[in-house]
C-alpha cells in the first residue's frame, strides 16, 4: 500500500508550514531516510524525510504554499503500485474515510484540511473517534454541532468536554446583562490605515514568524506579572581577562580554535548566577514550580524578520570555548533558518544583549517557559566612586525581568548580584 506523507507538527506552536523546496521530483525512487522536500515553519527551515522506500508519487502541495499540520502532500508508493490512484493510498487514522485526491491543487487541498465544521464520512456519519460518540451521547451533545480539532476535522473527545463545559456555563450564566467590558481592543486594520493618505505607504504582508512573534509577546506580556530589577556591572577585569584568553588560544589549521565574546562570558555568568540561585532557574505552571538541573540558557538572535532563541544547554558546566563555539554556529544557523526544533525550544532562562548597538539599558518582555531574562546593555566609560575617589570605569547595565509568580524581586535581586559578581570577578567562572 502507497504511504502518505504529510506535514509534520516540529513545535509544539506549529499550526502550519510551507515546502520551499522539493528535494525530490516526482517519480523518482526514493530511500527510507532520503530527504524529500524542505519544509519552513515561522522559526526554521528544515529537511524531512522519506518513512519508507519506494517511488515519490501524486505531489498534491506546490513550493512556496503554506499548509496546515498533518496535511497529506504527497505519497510513496512501493514498486509495481499505479501512481495516478490513491484507492491504495494509506488510510487515515480510525474511521476517517476521505482522503485528498491528487487532482485537485494545492490550494483546495489545503483548505479542505483546515477547515473545522464538522467533517463527514464516506458513510454519510460525522467524523469523530468512538471516545467522543460514546461522550457525545451520554451528555446529549449533537456532533453536528461541534467542530474538530483533529486531523481532517475529526471530531476528539476533548472537543465533546470543551462543548459540554460551555453548555454548562451558558445554563448557569446570570440572566442579567454582564457589566461592559473594560478590556482594550485592538484598533482595526481600517480604522490604521484610513489615517494615512492613500499612496503614502505601502502593505508588507505579515509572515509567520512576525506573526508568531506577535502573538506570544502580546500573550506574554498579558499574562506575566513582570517584575525589574537593575544593576551596573564593571567590566575592567573582564575585558582584561577575555583579551588574554584570545591571545593564549590554540591554532588549530591556522586559525585560533575560539574568539570569546563579551556575550560568551555573560552567557557563562548568568548560567553560573542561576546555579547559585536555584530558586531562579525555574518554570511556572498553575500546578506546581518546574525546578530545572541545568541552566539552559537561550540568547535571542537576530534574523531577517523577527529574533530566535537558540538555546546553550547546560551552559553552567560548559567552558568559554565551548559556549563561544556553539553560540556561532547556532547563530549562523538560526540566521539561515536551519536550526532543530529541539535547539530553540523549552530552556530556563534567556539573554537579549542589544550592547553592539549602543544600547545603553533596556527591559525585555520575558518568553515563556521561561521566569526570567536578562537585557544587557553595551559596555561604556563612566565615572565611578571606588575607594572614594572618582576614576574611569567601564560599566554594563544589566536589567533582569522576572516573572513575579515565580521569581520574587527579593529573588531577583539575589541572583542578579551572583551575576555581578561572576562579571566582576571573572576567574571565578573558571574554577
Amino acid at each position: 500500500m502507497a504511504t502518505e506523507i504529510i506535514l509534520p507538527k516540529v513545535d509544539m506552536d506549529m499550526a502550519s508550514g510551507r515546502i520551499s523546496r522539493w528535494i525530490v521530483a516526482e517519480g523518482a525512487v526514493v530511500k527510507q531516510g532520503d530527504p524529500i522536500f524542505e519544509m519552513e515553519t515561522d522559526k526554521a527551515a528544515m529537511e524531512v524525510e522519506a518513512p519508507v522506500g519506494g517511488i515519490l508519487g501524486n505531489i498534491v502541495v506546490k513550493e512556496g504554499v503554506d499548509v496546515p499540520v498533518g496535511q497529506p502532500v504527497a505519497w510513496i508508493f512501493a514498486e509495481g503500485e499505479e501512481l495516478s490512484s490513491l484507492t491504495v493510498a494509506k488510510a487515515p487514522p480510525a474511521d476517517i474515510a476521505v482522503v485528498p485526491q491528487p487532482s485537485k491543487n494545492s490550494q483546495a487541498v489545503a483548505a479542505e484540511s483546515s477547515a473545522t465544521e464538522p467533517r463527514l464520512l464516506a458513510s454519510g456519519s460525522v467524523n469523530a473517534t468512538p471516545l467522543a460518540r460514546r461522550l457525545a451521547g451520554e451528555t446529549g451533545i449533537k456532533l453536528t454541532d461541534i467542530s474538530g480539532s483533529g486531523p481532517y476535522g475529526r471530531i476528539l473527545r476533548i472537543d465533546i468536554e470543551k462543548a459540554s463545559a460551555a453548555n454548562a456555563a451558558a445554563a448557569n450564566a446570570p440572566s442579567a446583562k454582564p457589566a461592559p467590558s473594560t478590556t482594550a481592543t485592538a484598533v482595526s486594520d481600517a480604522s490604521v490605515i484610513k489615517l494615512f493618505d492613500v499612496g503614502s505607504f505601502t502593505e508588507q504582508p505579515h509572515d509567520n514568524m512576525r506573526r508568531t512573534i506577535a502573538r506570544r509577546l502580546v500573550e506574554a506580556k498579558s499574562t506575566v506579572p513582570h517584575f525589574y530589577v537593575s544593576a551596573d556591572c564593571r567590566l575592567d577585569t573582564l575585558l582584561k581577562l577575555r583579551a588574554d584568553l584570545n591571545a593564549a588560544a590554540p591554532q588549530i589549521s591556522g586559525a585560533p580554535a575560539y574568539k570569546l565574546s563579551i556575550n560568551d562570558m555573560v552567557i557563562k555568568a548568568w548560567a553560573l548566577a542561576l546555579k547559585q540561585v536555584p530558586a531562579t532557574n525555574v518554570s511556572w505552571t498553575e500546578n506546581a514550580m518546574l525546578l530545572h538541573a541545568h541552566a539552559d540558557i537561550g540568547v535571542a538572535v537576530s534574523v531577517p524578520g523577527g529574533l530566535i532563541t537558540p538555546i546553550i544547554r547546560a551552559a553552567e558546566i560548559k567552558s568559554l570555548s565551548t559556549i563561544s563555539n556553539e553560540m556561532k554556529d547556532l547563530a549562523a544557523r538560526a540566521k539561515s533558518r536551519k536550526l532543530k526544533p529541539e535547539e530553540y525550544n523549552g530552556g530556563s532562562s534567556a539573554i537579549s544583549n542589544l550592547g553592539m548597538f549602543g544600547v545603553k539599558e533596556f527591559a525585555a518582555i520575558i518568553n515563556p517557559p521561561h521566569a526570567t531574562m536578562l537585557a544587557v546593555g553595551g559596555g561604556e566609560l563612566r565615572p565611578v566612586v571606588d575607594k572614594g575617589e572618582i576614576v574611569p570605569a567601564t560599566v554594563m547595565t544589566v536589567t533582569l525581568s522576572t516573572d513575579h509568580r515565580a521569581v520574587d524581586g527579593a529573588l531577583g535581586a539575589e541572583v542578579l548580584a551572583a551575576f555581578r559578581a561572576y562579571i566582576e570577578k571573572p576567574l571565578s567562572m573558571l574554577i
